[in-house]
């Protein structure tokens, strides 16, 4: 028999509320409030609370864990959104990797596929701000794993703030590789400031600069700018990636190699 979800606590009921709009990418509050069996004012409340810990963002007449131009989403939302590229886009960045290397990845859920696949280059060094790719890869014992330390983020799990870039700045690795959340023209762009200080720390702090990008960052919109494209030594983008996309590439002569999406079995 299922559980009367209208007698649910507040916060088990948000719990809910969040793994529900992670899962289908949006909901309305009429929506919630019968599937939860409360009134649109405690649904309305529920979202207000989501919005303020900046797990999910409203918009009129709901809720929505997809990104805006000054929302990023949920890591939760991020690692379940373009998997298939993500998974090509890490392998054709594993080529890039030798044993002996020093690699730094940052936070976002295309190096988390990356990371999946570092263990098969050790011995490797990798430094990372990310702590599910520092779960995953502490049990490698060929992997020197550095953890960058800083303010813990439970909204991108991972480190951020003045600590983390003063811990990126102390380092030289051989190879970055980082994602970002908009591409647009010929600059990368994210939503959150903090995080363009901890990725632009990142690139500085390396000999090869390769940033991964799947084909849904293209043309949308983010508040802050990381870098001109330029500043990259590769762009790793998806097949699936518009030929007026990659036209633009040829034409400004950024260096890109795209990577092939698997077919579903």
């Amino acid at each position: 028999m299922s559980q009367d979800k209208s007698q649910l606590g507040p916060a088990q009921r948000r719990r809910e509320i969040s793994d529900h709009v992670l899962t289908e990418g949006s909901a309305s509050a009429a929506d919630l409030a019968e599937r939860f069996g409360v009134s649109p004012m405690t649904i309305y409340r529920d979202i207000d609370e989501l919005e303020r810990e900046g797990v999910l963002r409203k918009f009129r007449g709901g809720v929505t864990a997809q990104p805006s131009g000054v929302f990023e989403s949920n890591v939760a939302y991020r690692k379940k959104s373009m998997r298939p590229e993500k998974e090509a886009i890490a392998a054709k960045a594993a080529t890039l990797v030798e044993p002996g290397m020093s690699v730094m990845i940052d936070d976002s859920t295309t190096a988390l596929e990356l990371a999946r696949l570092l263990p098969r280059f050790e011995p490797l060094t990798v430094v990372t701000n990310f702590l599910e790719a520092l779960n995953l890869l502490s049990g490698e014992r060929g992997v020197h794993l550095m953890a960058l330390g800083g303010d813990y983020d439970p909204l991108h799990d991972s480190f951020l703030g003045v600590p983390c870039v003063e811990a990126v700045e102390a380092l030289r690795v051989d190879v970055c590789f980082v994602s970002t959340s908009s591409v647009v023209g010929d600059h990368a762009f994210h939503q959150e400031q903090r995080i363009v200080a901890v990725k632009r720390a990142m690139l500085a702090a390396a000999g090869r600069k390769v940033l991964m990008i799947d084909h849904s960052k293209i043309g949308r919109t983010a508040l802050y700018r990381l870098a001109p494209l330029s500043a990259f030594d590769l762009v790793l983008i998806d097949d699936r990636t518009p030929p007026d996309v990659l036209r633009s590439l040829d034409e400004s002569g950024v260096p890109y190699e795209i990577a092939p999406v698997r077919a579903p079995a």
